[in-house]
């Protein structure tokens, strides 16, 4: 781990008051920095992968410290904000060749498909540079397992980009729970309106030609190779199982954080999924997915019974609470979920936000228990800025950041494993997951399953024809295929 490039006198104030910080708040970083400024060599240098959508609004929040590398693998894309945000700042297609000849970077923001997600991080930790990376924090559960092995065993400050896990919503949802509020929770159900892209595709047959400004084997990355077709990108790739994790890559990661974290959850035991047809290419249309999750150690005040988790999205829903009231909004616009208690329930909408007891007349009387988490500073830069905090502070003084991997790897573990229980669901059983060592338990060497290859549906002389074909392949080997992908020969494999 290279050394960095630091202020000892920022470092020392830091870490000696990082206990007093923890107890109160996140304060704004001019006034830790002291005089209302900072040096420019209290700045943090960070570079950007992936800036051409959201990796350029997660800079924008970060662009009190320097701005000092960008990469990405389409020039024009990133050129409508990025490149022109920051021009002076050097350019890179390939994150191997940013990393290898810039050696001022201190701190990276990922933001690439899915599918690259884990490798420029891997290899950013492992010279002890802090990491920013977007949700879902990987495509497969081995991936999560690494990212977060390797942020522990290098010390580096990181942070998922699932800007909830900021917010005030889970911090107060947490205390409620824990205060035995509701009692004990026994079921949560969940659920997105996403997506809000086409999914149920079949790969196009038609093979367009690249553009001079995207390095098409760049964005293909570790997944397998396949011809260019403007359908995958820019924006469209979440959709496609090679590139993307549906759904639930997209919003679990924002609407399942409480619930992870409220309810102290690690491994499921099991998991079961349905969905509306399911292709070899592509995420369906819509999805529900059973977590059942095993008794937690209880806590002083409430126990950690056995829990159900219920996921829903693509226009499904779980049954309406009957303590709303006629034309009362379950969550809200994006999605929620409801804890349901021995004692009551608690709903919120996406991202944690305002929670509220059911019904909600009963916030009207309710006492809010103590304050007992660290609240961050409610402002839009919170989640990025708190991230830039926790780097700037030493591994062993370090208040870390709400979404460090600590956390987000074994959340996003149970995040994909949602994908593998839609993709194996022609076995028509409940999965039984082995956490500590991932894999499913009762799945066998001659279990087979069977997917959609090809439908569609035509009219002949007045009568409908359905043109279906299927795949049949071997479960247990796809299955160990989806947990940890082998990836395209000249990607390193981890």
């Amino acid at each position: 781990m290279r050394p960095k490039q630091t202020s000892l006198s920022r470092r020392h104030f830091l870490g000696s008051t990082a206990t007093a910080i923890a107890g109160i708040s996140i304060l704004p970083s001019n006034v830790i920095a002291g005089l209302g400024h900072k040096a420019p060599s209290d700045k943090l240098n960070i570079a950007g992968i992936g800036v051409g959508g959201m990796g350029y609004h997660n800079l924008k929040m970060m662009d009190t410290d320097n701005i000092v590398a960008l990469c990405d693998v389409d020039w024009k894309y990133a050129n409508r904000n990025s490149f022109r945000e920051w021009p002076v700042a050097p350019k890179y297609k390939d994150y191997r060749e940013m990393f290898a000849k810039q050696k001022d970077i201190e701190a990276v923001m990922i933001a690439t498909p899915d599918h690259s997600h884990a490798l420029p991080a891997l290899m950013a930790m492992r010279e002890g540079i802090h990491v920013y990376l977007q949700k879902p924090l990987t495509h497969s559960v081995y991936e999560s397992r690494i990212l977060t092995e390797t942020a522990q065993k290098y010390g580096v400050a990181t942070q998922m980009g699932n800007q909830g896990s900021s917010g005030d919503g889970v911090r107060k949802i947490c205390e409620w729970i824990w205060a035995g509020k509701i009692g004990d929770i026994t079921k949560v159900d969940a659920w997105t309106n996403r997506p809000i892209w086409p999914q149920d595709l079949e790969r196009p047959e038609k093979e367009m030609r690249i553009p001079k400004t995207l390095d098409w084997d760049l964005f293909i990355g570790p997944a397998p190779y396949r011809p260019y077709n403007e359908i995958y990108h820019p924006w469209n790739w979440r959709g496609w199982w090679d590139f993307g994790t549906g759904a639930l890559g997209d919003m679990a990661c924002h609407i399942l954080d409480p619930v992870f974290r409220a309810l102290k959850l690690k491994y499921p035991s099991t998991i079961q999924g349905t969905s509306t047809p399911v292709n070899t290419e592509c995420a369906p249309n819509a999805q529900m997915v059973t977590y059942e999750f095993p008794a937690r150690d209880n806590l002083p005040k409430v126990a950690m019974p056995p829990v159900t988790v219920t996921w829903y999205d693509g226009g499904l829903m779980p049954p309406r609470p009957s303590e709303l009231m006629d034309g009362e909004q379950m969550g809200n616009d994006g999605g929620g979920c409801i804890f349901h208690g021995t004692k009551g329930k608690i709903m919120c909408g996406s991202s944690a936000a305002d929670p509220t007891l059911l019904p909600t007349a009963e916030m009207e009387h309710f006492t809010q228990p103590e304050k007992t988490i660290r609240r961050i500073i409610d402002n839009v830069e919170g989640h990025e800025q708190d991230w830039i905090r926790a780097c700037k502070e030493t591994p062993k003084n370090r208040v870390e950041a709400s979404s460090y991997f600590e956390h987000a790897g074994p959340f996003n573990e149970m995040v994909v494993m949602g994908v593998l229980a839609v993709r194996l669901q022609s076995l028509k059983r409940k999965l039984i997951w082995d956490g500590a060592n991932m894999r499913f338990t009762n799945i066998s060497d001659s279990d087979e399953i069977k997917i959609l290859s090809h439908d569609d549906f035509e009219v002949v002389n007045g009568d409908p024809r359905f043109n279906k074909d299927y795949v049949t392949l071997p479960a247990k080997q796809m299955a160990e295929e989806w947990i940890r992908h082998n990836y395209r020969s000249g990607w390193e494999q981890i």
